[in-house]
């Protein structure tokens, strides 16, 4: 095996992390051997941004330590800097008392292949995973610890850090990998081992499923909360697909543009009624989905007689049930007939809203609150936009806060 663990004194259970809500809540004395400094943000490298499972939270890995902002209302809640500490890897659990790390930058606070499990109730690392190559990316959930390596997945038990399983996959310098946090699924996404191919797995079934998502390498991935309902695009990214986990149907396919693009995110709204893509072109695309939500409509009695565990279960099994026989308002609809004499390309929907960024850097997608979208950059550039759900077009910039002046780019005209 190429990784070892260790651990000490016992692993408290998941709480919620109170102390997220002070900017100088960890010991300096203990977490980190380096004092905490005082530095200004145009000394400050951004090196990574990632969200907690709900999208309420960002965290930002920086070359001198790491910051945790709260999206709504938008402000800083924690931060932790260090003297020449850089982590290119910070992992929420919801907004409870435990982080992965892992270090980046020039000046990495701990090796790249190394994985630090921090206990802010313990205010000391109580696990550490290293293995032979370089971290690609950590996912939690309440029950499990997701290691990603460039071939390999390790999944590992959050109670005893005991290893359950390992998975091969194609060469995935992305570190891609996803989980369902709902407690009655356990889903995990990633890519196979061919091109354009997912592998999901659904633990508590016991039921390995490959999904054939594209033709090219697949460049992003997201699930529902439940991970019953899978999102891909490819390093074409010219078209976003959604997928049943259960038996591999496609059930959706909408179209970023014409041109290749590189994706940088895909979000899936709670309700399941919007999809977002970001990409280096510069827009962020919101699409109208025909997808219904768990235990809706017309799954919803059937759902309701075998009782709550059972309404997301129910509603994978039937493709009726997914599929909503509203069209919504994609330009697509109105050519269905012409489908057999008009190009590939028109017969997959196109965005319902868009909001043009200043620039093209990467960003970062989710859903907020009442048709919100928030957008996360490495520029260090927050956006909270809206978007009309009837009439869709431009969105309307809501906010905009510069959260890290750092890694500063010169605007380029965005283009869809």
């Amino acid at each position: 095996m190429s990784s070892t663990v260790s651990t000490s004194r016992g692993i408290h259970p998941p709480m919620k992390l109170g102390s997220l809500e002070s900017r100088h809540s960890w010991p300096s004395s203990v977490p980190f051997g380096q004092p905490e400094q005082d530095f200004h943000d145009d000394e400050t490298e951004l090196l990574s941004v990632s969200w907690n499972q709900d999208y309420g939270c960002f965290a930002a890995g920086t070359s001198n330590g790491f910051r945790i902002f709260n999206c709504d209302p938008f402000k800083e809640t924690f931060r932790r800097d260090l003297k020449g500490g850089g982590f290119g890897i910070v992992e929420m659990l919801f907004r409870c008392n435990i982080l992965a790390l892992v270090g980046g930058g020039a000046n990495p606070q701990y090796p790249p292949n190394k994985v630090m499990i921090w206990d802010d109730h313990q205010s000391r690392c109580i696990g550490e995973f290293a293995f032979r190559s370089d971290v690609r990316a950590v996912k939690l959930r309440q029950d499990l610890i997701v290691v990603v390596l460039e071939h390999k997945i390790y999944v590992y038990k959050f109670l005893d850090l005991k290893l359950l399983h390992q998975i091969e996959t194609l060469a995935n310098p992305r570190g891609l990998c996803c989980l369902s946090h709902h407690s009655n699924t356990s889903v995990l996404a990633c890519p196979g081992l061919h091109r354009g191919q997912v592998r999901v797995e659904h633990f508590g079934l016991k039921v390995t499923k490959f999904i054939s998502a594209h033709d090219s390498h697949i460049a992003c991935i997201t699930l529902t909360m439940d991970g019953l309902l899978l999102a891909t695009a490819s390093t074409k990214g010219t078209l976003i697909r959604i997928f049943n986990t259960m038996d591999g149907t496609r059930l959706q396919e909408v179209r970023r543009g014409l041109d290749r693009a590189d994706i940088y995110g895909i979000a899936l709204s709670p309700n399941v009624q919007w999809l977002a893509v970001s990409s280096d072109k510069g827009t962020v695309h919101i699409f109208s989905l025909r997808v219904r939500v768990a235990g809706e409509d017309a799954s919803n009695h059937h759902a309701a007689a075998q009782g709550p565990g059972m309404v997301h279960q129910n509603s994978s099994t039937s493709l009726d049930a997914l599929i909503s026989p509203n069209t919504g308002t994609n330009a697509s609809s109105s050519l269905s007939f012409m489908k057999g004499v008009l190009p590939k390309y028109f017969s997959s929907e196109w965005s319902f809203a868009q909001f043009h960024l200043p620039e093209v850097g990467p960003y970062i997608v989710a859903f907020g609150a009442q048709n919100t979208v928030i957008i996360v950059g490495m520029d260090g550039s927050f956006y909270r936009c809206s978007f009309d759900p009837v009439s869709g077009g431009e969105m309307l910039q809501k906010e905009y806060v510069r959260f890290l002046k750092a890694n500063k780019r010169r605007p380029r005209p965005a283009s869809s």
